[in-house]
């Protein structure tokens, strides 16, 4: 396990290029669309996908689209055992079987040596991990369904990544604050918000203000009437994030 995470302020990435290649959420004609979420971020030392979308097939054949060679991508970064976000891991490792896959400490035995027994570098991560220069594991959070999230520190404050936020999307804030000094750039990603009324989700918006949230990308399973009240209360720093977003800090 790399070094956990202790409370840094730091600006460690200057350039970053976040493109989004699995979603449910349409955004660039020619792509697929489907359940689930991957993006890929390039400006760090390792070029990492964060989760793999449901079905190899959908996430090779986005990337293709978009210009993305998987033999390019250095590290796997899953954020929860569930099939839409592990299900197109398979397809990218028979494309590209170099890569070392960060994954829970709690996924099943039976996952980790899935992997192990065809020659795939595998990291377990529990607490707070370093996954390269400016790339940290939250490490696992969530009692029912354990998942990680990703946090980039970039010279302009964190950007952060979720996968479906299961753990709660305030709760992961909390904890990125608790080991990180930097202002919150950018949150984006799956939210989990789908039964929430919009009475609830104003007050999530409000905790987002109140934690320094600058802005916001929900996309994947933060539910249609989430994604439209952050659109409202966050304006011009609402990013319409959907499959094929290219996301860019420099």
């Amino acid at each position: 396990m790399k070094p956990a995470v202790n409370k840094t302020t730091s600006t460690e990435i200057s350039e970053l290029r976040i493109t989004v290649v699995y979603d449910n959420n349409p955004y660039k004609k020619g792509l697929t669309t489907s359940w689930g979420f991957a993006c890929v971020i390039k400006g760090a030392e390792e070029t990492i996908l964060f989760d793999t979308g449901g079905d190899s097939a959908v996430l090779l054949n986005n990337m293709q689209q978009l210009g993305i060679d998987p033999k390019k991508i250095d590290v796997v970064v899953l954020s929860h055992v569930h099939g839409d976000h592990i299900g197109g891991l398979d397809g990218l490792l028979k494309a590209n079987p170099a890569v070392t896959v960060y994954f829970p400490a709690t996924f099943p035995m039976s996952f980790k040596g899935s992997l192990t027994r065809v020659g795939i570098k595998t990291i377990e991560v529990n607490d707070p991990a370093r996954i390269c220069k400016g790339v940290y594991s939250t490490g696992v959070l969530g009692s029912w369904m354990k998942e990680q999230a990703l946090m980039i520190s970039t010279d302009r404050g964190l950007i952060v990544i979720t996968g479906c936020a299961h753990p709660g999307i305030v709760h992961i804030l909390q904890t990125v604050k608790e080991h990180h000094a930097d202002p919150i750039l950018l949150v984006m990603g799956g939210f989990h918000l789908g039964a929430m009324r919009k009475v609830q989700l104003e007050e999530i918006i409000a905790d987002f203000r109140e934690l320094g949230v600058e802005k916001v990308g929900p996309c994947h399973c933060t539910g249609e009437l989430a994604r439209q009240t952050f659109k409202l209360g966050y304006g011009s720093d609402f990013l319409d994030v959907g499959v094929g977003r290219l996301i860019e800090f420099e």
